[in-house]
């Protein structure tokens, strides 16, 4: 049975209950301290609806900047997505942002999943005739190697099996998260997981399981997912992400099926996470959310300078890279500490 296999593969160690000790416990210090203003965690959840897209559609493949990325949504309703990278903009952003706004009703089932898979690929043309539908054909997952040889890497579930597993693993995850004899952390892993390696769609599958893991997780208690970018994390750890899953997913469905490698992991980044809230938690001023080198950024500017990405650049040459300083402006203009003048080519930033 799917729950027997599902509860035997969790294998608990000193170094995950730790993990999840600190998760906990800074989970606690959030809910029962937090003095940051509305205004500001709307700020904050606007910015992360922008990180995290641009992180999860990197992650796949997209080359879109955060700062680009900040721009286009701006201009979406005026203009609709051109080009790949655009439509699977469009498609994260919608489908992130309706998952912090309306975790609170929406369950783990099915028809959820489907939907969301729906709203993710709404903008793809490439994508039209399999939105919201199970893969019909297998989706082999494989690398190019160095000698340009096709490797495979991973046989994910076929088809026909999709749909009862992945109901096996929803019908397992609310099980447990009702029961609570497991702990929630411990589930969402499992799920996501399973969910990865059932691989249930032609296209979509990565960006979807990070958007279900930003629901479970709200779902679970863990109130601050839309302040800090988990996808953000994951993009900046994504040799450590593939690592972890290869090598669990190479004992999917064995006698001695292990998913610690994934577990850790995870783990690992929900900590970092975790670590950020507290920061923002602590935070009473908006330049305190800065990381080290949007500071070194904003140092840049007096109450009378305006300067443009390229005048930055040049000044921190050496220290930051372009895209970095494009990134760290549009958090500068989210926050309200500069604000934008002129457009295109010609855009500066002033101090606020």
């Amino acid at each position: 049975m799917i729950t027997n296999r599902l509860d035997k593969r969790i294998k608990l160690s000193q170094e995950i209950l730790t993990k999840i000790a600190k998760i906990d416990q800074l989970n606690g210090a959030w809910q029962g301290g937090l003095r940051l203003s509305p205004q500001i965690l709307g700020r904050l959840k606007a910015w992360v609806v922008i990180t995290s897209t641009g992180s999860s559609t990197r992650i796949e493949g997209a080359k879109m900047t955060d700062e680009e990325i900040a721009r286009f949504l701006r201009g979406l309703k005026n203009q609709p997505p051109k080009g790949r990278d655009e439509q699977e903009v469009a498609g994260y952003a919608n489908l992130i942002g309706r998952v912090f706004d309306n975790w609170k009703t929406v369950k783990l089932s099915e028809g959820w999943i489907l939907q969301f898979h729906s709203i993710l690929l709404h903008f793809s043309e490439k994508d039209k005739t399999h939105r919201g539908k199970y893969k019909d054909a297998p989706n082999t997952v494989v690398m190019t190697n160095q000698r340009g040889e096709r490797v495979v890497l991973f046989e994910p579930t076929p088809p026909h099996l999709v749909k009862k597993e992945l109901l096996e693993a929803i019908e397992w995850t609310n099980d447990q998260l009702e029961k609570k004899t497991i702990h929630p952390l411990l589930v969402v892993a499992n799920f996501i997981f399973e969910f990865l390696a059932i691989h249930p769609f032609k296209d979509g599958n990565g960006r979807l399981s990070r958007a279900l893991t930003n629901l479970l997780l709200l779902k679970s208690g863990y109130g601050y997912m839309p302040y800090v970018s988990l996808d953000e994390i994951v993009e900046r750890t994504r040799a450590e992400y593939y690592l972890a899953l290869r090598a669990t997913q190479k004992r999917h469905q064995t006698k001695g099926e292990d998913i610690t490698p994934w577990v850790n992991y995870l783990l690992g980044a929900l900590l970092e996470q975790s670590e950020g809230a507290r920061g923002l938690m602590e935070s009473d001023r908006p330049e305190k959310l800065l990381s080290e080198k949007q500071t070194r950024v904003y140092q840049l500017f007096t109450n009378s300078n305006a300067l443009g990405v390229s005048e930055v650049y040049k000044i921190l040459e050496g220290e930051v890279f372009r895209a970095t300083v494009k990134q760290a402006l549009s958090r500068l203009v989210s926050l309200k500490l500069l604000e934008r003048i002129g457009q295109a080519r010609g855009t500066r930033y002033k101090k606020l």
